[in-house]
């Protein structure tokens, strides 16, 4: 059977007060021509359906008509798991009118292995799904201790023990999947994603995702992107959009799984074209290289941070001015002499004493690098005039 892996789709979200619905509604689009012309047996959308626990009601109509546009009546089941966005009660109180269609909505964790039958292949596939598994979700305290590593280890494990039980409702004869929206010590995460963890704590080692699952498919980070050290193949299939400019140069896509019963998957991905890109602009040469820039049509239907270098402030009817030229203005950054000056010692301040005296001999000699022995001189210099201060 063929699946295909999405999540993270943030209906509802906005940019900076910006509407992205025509966007997300283009991707659906997209998604439901990859579908067809790749012929998708099953969809696998591992969380954040939503941006917020209570979405617009446009939202909302865009997710239910999409997913059922992709069902295609049932011929096409598909499995849709609450992120940490998602309110998990709201998104499951369809369930009962979605399962109708091939559609299976899952709010709050369950130990529950969800057996799935493929109308098209007439074969079985087994998702160990587990919708995002907070403290509050889960409905336990895992640590009485208020430490964080104590935490980290508690949810490791709680984790771990439930994909393991899981596991034990796996069979032989069906393609056996794991499904969570959690997130995986180690991978690459972006400006636009919640936290999910309180300072690590609520974090998942790669060790403890399911080795008995063909595929763990994964949500909430936003660029797409294999988990390391895994002990089955595991997978973040990321955003379908650039939700934050930290994400500027991500290339979006979508994951196909081809698998059968004992056998090793294959992989491979599906990128997107909808939405606008998200880019930086950074003018170093000024207000007429911006003017230049637009004169040129260069990003004409992109989303634009700019950072502008400058001598003087802006004024509004310049600020008004850029924006009328171009509507993809999200941010306005000038930067003075001045502040890059501040800025530049304001980062030199925390550096080691030896990387400090590496960027002066640099700077002073045109490039070239100290030796380890000039080096360890001026350290010992250095370890002197301390030491003398100290005695006086």
């Amino acid at each position: 059977m063929r699946l295909l892996h999405t999540a993270d789709w943030h209906l509802g979200r906005t940019l900076e007060g910006r509407s992205r619905l025509l966007e997300q509604a283009q991707f659906l689009d997209e998604l439901v021509e990859i579908v067809e012309r790749e012929q998708v047996d099953a969809i696998l959308m591992a969380g954040d359906a939503f941006d917020t626990v209570n979405p617009p009601a446009a939202a909302e109509q865009l997710f239910y008509e999409g997913i059922s546009r992709l069902s295609n009546g049932g011929k096409r089941p598909i499995i849709v798991i609450a992120g940490n966005h998602d309110n998990p009660e709201r998104l499951s109180a369809a369930n009962p009118l979605a399962f109708t269609q091939g559609i299976t909505l899952l709010g709050l964790p369950t130990l529950d292995v969800q057996s799935i039958h493929i109308p098209s292949t007439q074969e079985v596939l087994k998702v160990a799904a587990l919708p995002y598994p907070s403290e509050s979700r889960l409905k336990e305290v895992l640590s009485e201790e208020n430490d964080e590593l104590a935490l980290r280890n508690s949810y490791d494990q709680r984790i771990a023990g439930m994909f393991a039980k899981m596991s034990e409702q796996f069979s032989s004869d069906a393609v056996n999947i794991a499904m969570s929206h959690i997130h995986v010590a180690g991978g690459s995460a972006s400006d636009s994603e919640r936290p999910i963890e309180v300072g690590g704590a609520y974090t998942v080692a790669a060790t403890s995702l399911p080795k008995d699952a063909q595929y763990v498919a994964l949500g909430h980070l936003h660029r797409p992107q294999d988990v390391k050290r895994a002990l089955a193949p595991s997978r973040y299939s990321g955003s379908p959009l650039a939700y934050s400019f930290s994400e500027s140069g991500y290339t979006k896509s979508v994951t196909i799984i081809d698998a059968q019963p004992n056998q090793p998957v294959q992989l491979s991905e599906v990128y997107l074209s909808s939405g606008k890109p998200l880019v930086r602009w950074k003018a170093k040469n000024g207000l007429a290289e911006v003017h230049q820039w637009i004169d040129e049509g260069k990003d004409s239907q992109a989303f634009i941070d700019l950072e502008i270098h400058l001598t003087d402030m802006l004024s509004l009817e310049e600020i008004y001015r850029l924006r009328k030229l171009h509507e993809g203005f999200i941010h306005i950054r000038p930067v003075f002499e001045q502040t890059e000056e501040v800025e530049e010692r304001s980062s030199q301040k925390d550096l080691p004493i030896p990387e400090l005296f590496r960027r002066f001999y640099e700077r002073q000699t045109g490039g070239a690098q100290p030796g380890d022995e000039l080096t360890k001189l001026f350290l010992s210099l250095v370890e002197d005039e301390e030491t003398e201060e100290v005695e006086a």
